[in-house]
């Protein structure tokens, strides 16, 4: 077994956050399931209302095979949404 440990001395990457859009007005709202129990009911609900409440253009989903794996359609949804939730709970 490996166990990794918060406190090793890794060197942490800090990236920026994307600049908030101003608007999601006529936007596309995306959503990427990370497969895990009712991720895709809960996030799939909140995108529909955002989109309701904000005017966006609509909502398109995207899945993950499961919640350990790394997401291989970035790509694919950066060409696709103009802003994304995704989450990951249990």
């Amino acid at each position: 077994m490996k166990l990794w440990s918060p406190f090793s001395g890794g060197e942490a990457k800090i990236g920026r956050l994307a600049p908030r859009k101003s608007s999601l007005s006529g936007l596309t709202i995306g959503v990427l399931d990370n497969s895990k129990p009712n991720a895709s009911v809960l996030m799939h609900r909140v995108a529909e209302l955002l989109a309701a409440r904000t005017g966006a253009a609509g909502v398109r989903g995207w899945s993950k095979p499961s919640a350990a794996r790394p997401a291989e359609i970035l790509d694919d949804i950066a060409r696709g949404a103009d802003v994304v939730l995704t989450g990951s709970a249990d």
